[in-house]
């Protein structure tokens, strides 16, 4: 799709030499959010760690600003204009808030306190508590905190997996919340969650994996009034518990 800022087509590979993905396209135009939805199991943070160079692809090909990335580290990645969030909230336990946020930026050699003190106007709490180990905050706060670390290099693209697993319903929609202030500066997001509803909501496209294959791509708003969607991988037409939202129905955006 001419503007992507990344593109992913035909992702096959997996682990050991099965393939957890069978042929997985992706796209997210810059300033864009997609969320990658689906069952476990489905491929989504396998998808997602192959996009990021952590999974090495049998075939396929990944562009990142119209160039291949396939053979690229994730640190390359990062230099690049890429960021990733993993979902186990890889943070330093035993650093502060505040020295977390410095190890982020390990890549620049110019005065980034300007984005030290961006982080802390969109995570409030983490201003509060930056001179706290990392290791005794909340698991709401540490994701703040990793989320935080990886805008430390001002990404074009940040990759978020499952960003509020395990979370209350509080910090659930904080996280969405600042996923949508992100954006708005003019980020892309890939984001999987398990949070299928709110995270459609909040999308302009989604992505629906299954047995490692695309499933339905369109936009977010589409997806929701799907009724196969909806029945199959969003609990039904009711759905659950509400997340944020920009406002009364989902995001429109770009079509797949």
């Amino acid at each position: 799709m001419p503007g992507d800022m990344l593109l992913a087509e035909g992702m096959t590979g997996g682990y050991g030499g099965a393939d957890i993905l069978k042929g997985v396209d992706l796209a997210v135009e810059a300033g864009e959010i997609v969320a990658i939805i689906g069952p476990n199991g489905a491929g989504k943070s396998t998808a997602m760690k192959a996009v990021f160079g952590l999974v090495r692809l049998r075939e396929g090909e990944v562009r990142f600003r119209g160039e291949d990335i396939g053979s690229c580290q994730p640190d390359e990645l990062v230099r690049r204009g890429m960021a990733y969030v993993p979902q186990e909230r890889s943070i330093f336990p035993s650093l502060t808030v505040h020295e977390n946020l410095e190890m982020g930026a390990f890549i620049r050699r110019d005065d980034f306190s300007h984005v030290i003190d961006q982080v802390y106007t969109l995570f409030p709490p983490l201003k509060d508590k930056r001179r706290q180990q990392a290791g005794e905050l909340s698991g709401g706060q540490r994701q703040m905190v990793a989320f935080g670390r990886a805008l430390m290099t001002e990404p074009a693209l940040l990759l978020l997996d499952e960003p509020t697993a395990g979370l209350s319903p509080v910090y659930m929609r904080e996280i969405f919340e600042r996923v949508i202030a992100v954006n708005e500066t003019g980020v892309g997001i890939l984001m999987v969650e398990q949070n299928a509803r709110q995270a459609l909501k909040i999308a302009h496209r989604g992505c629906v994996l299954a047995t490692g294959e695309n499933i339905f791509t369109d936009t977010g708003e589409a997806l929701l009034a799907n009724p196969e969607v909806a029945e199959s991988f969003l609990g039904g037409r009711n759905g659950t518990r509400d997340g944020g939202s920009r406002g009364g129905g989902g995001r429109s955006g770009a079509g797949a």
